[in-house]
């Protein structure tokens, strides 16, 4: 879907880079029919609406310019702008003279469209010029008056989830950083076990064990995790929470497991807290759980938590506390469409977006934020909308739930997932 919306028109759209911080006032520019501008399939908002001037598109860039991971400086003496960015872990360096159509690419000098203009306190740059410098695709929809922008592949860590019936998959664990082994959970009776109904070490298959599959996993530098699930569904998870024997004797069961089968980290799962009981009171049951087992863990084992987004019924979670004692956290944020929705039904961007508005408000480094991707809701062409907004707020990375369903709906997914993001 990206691919086929960049038109040749790109070379007739401009940007206005936003370098001064002032609004713009371009005489001759007209507002209306309103334009929009989206960058990955998700709007962009801006503090000046986009206008045409004589046939050309303008829009404030210091918007795009952070989305994009662009760095921009404008050098009012040298009447220059300087952009840095990243095209394929290839660090990029282009200057620009305001009335200049030659561009210093790396070094190189490079013939542009148009040359850069100033215009009340900003720089107008040639689209077609620069967005090709980083790999930005760029399109034109005259029929809807939209700007559309792809943002370039970009490196990320990439973290898959490993469940019972993702073996047929293994061979893609090779493209994750990290891989969540789904085989453990504290279960209805508030024990955690590795042999349950739902959640539970696979059976050895000749040579092949968990404790192989872990091994091999960790010989390719990819971390494995031992993702250990939760549900208060009933309460169960806050009994466990609540009583210190058994809080104690799950995270006992946790170290272990962590030892006698070799995974370098651990990945909390605790779903339905703060839906009937008191938000507050289970956000702290939560953060000493997590105290404690960080306490017990050794150092050289990670600690990961899934959580529900800040936009969900779920409250019993307090993002900063957590995010100050896990490496990461992991925001599942779908789930949005209404209960009995099929599968393939795309996450609503907006509602995604703002799940990672509210956990970087929350208080959540965008260090160690990894946005959760349901391989059940999205497509092959919708995909890449999600793996845009990790790309936009410049995430740690992406999880996707799950490894066994890459190839479950489309055999396009993984050329989809490739094009937008690969691993660090």
């Amino acid at each position: 879907m990206l691919h086929t919306r960049i038109g040749k028109t790109a070379a007739a759209t401009l940007l206005a880079i936003s370098l001064l911080g002032t609004t713009a006032n371009l005489n001759d520019a007209y507002a209306a029919p309103a334009i929009s501008v989206v960058l990955d399939d998700v709007p962009l908002k801006f503090d000046a609406d986009p206008r045409i001037d004589k046939g050309v598109t303008y829009v404030p860039f210091r918007t795009v310019g952070e989305a994009l991971g662009i760095n921009i400086t404008w050098n009012n003496k040298a009447q220059t702008v300087k952009a840095i960015g990243n095209v394929k872990g290839q660090a990029t360096e282009v200057l620009l003279q305001v009335g200049s159509t030659t561009a210093t690419v790396n070094g190189e000098k490079v013939k542009l469209a148009a040359p850069p203009v100033q215009r009340e306190g900003r720089v107008l740059i040639p689209l077609s010029s620069f967005s090709s410098q980083f790999g930005v695709g760029v399109g034109w929809n005259q029929a809807t008056r939209t700007v559309s922008l792809v943002s370039p592949q970009r490196e990320m860590h990439l973290r898959a989830f490993y469940a019972l019936q993702s073996y047929k998959e293994i061979d893609l664990v090779s493209s994750m950083n990290s891989v969540a082994f789904g085989w453990s959970r504290i279960d209805r009776e508030g024990q955690f076990t590795l042999q349950g109904n739902e959640y539970q070490l696979p059976a050895a298959a000749g040579d092949v064990t968990p404790q192989s599959i872990v091994a091999d996993t960790a010989n390719q530098s990819i971390k494995p995790y031992l993702m250990v699930y939760a549900l208060d569904g009933n309460g169960e998870l806050t009994k466990v929470l609540s009583d210190s024997s058994m809080r104690q004797k799950s995270i006992e069961g946790i170290t272990t497991a962590i030892a006698e089968n070799g995974f370098g980290g651990v990945v909390l799962d605790f779903e339905g807290l703060g839906f009937k009981l008191d938000a507050v009171e289970q956000q702290k049951l939560l953060n000493n759980y997590v105290k404690q087992l960080k306490d017990s863990l050794p150092k050289d084992i990670a600690l990961s938590l899934a959580v529900p987004p800040l936009n969900s019924a779920y409250k019993g979670y307090d993002y900063k506390t957590l995010a100050s004692l896990a490496d990461d956290i992991i925001i599942m944020a779908y789930q949005y469409n209404p209960v009995g929705t099929k599968s393939q039904v795309p996450e609503p961007n907006s509602l995604v977006d703002k799940a990672i508005q509210l956990a970087l408000d929350a208080g959540v480094s965008k260090q160690k934020l990894l946005l959760g991707i349901s391989l059940n809701s999205e497509t092959s062409s919708s995909i890449d909308d999600k793996l845009g907004l990790a790309k936009r707020y410049d995430l740690k990375g992406a999880a996707f739930w799950r490894l066994g369903l890459f190839r479950t709906y489309s055999n396009q997914m993984e050329d989809a997932v490739n094009a937008s993001v690969i691993k660090e």
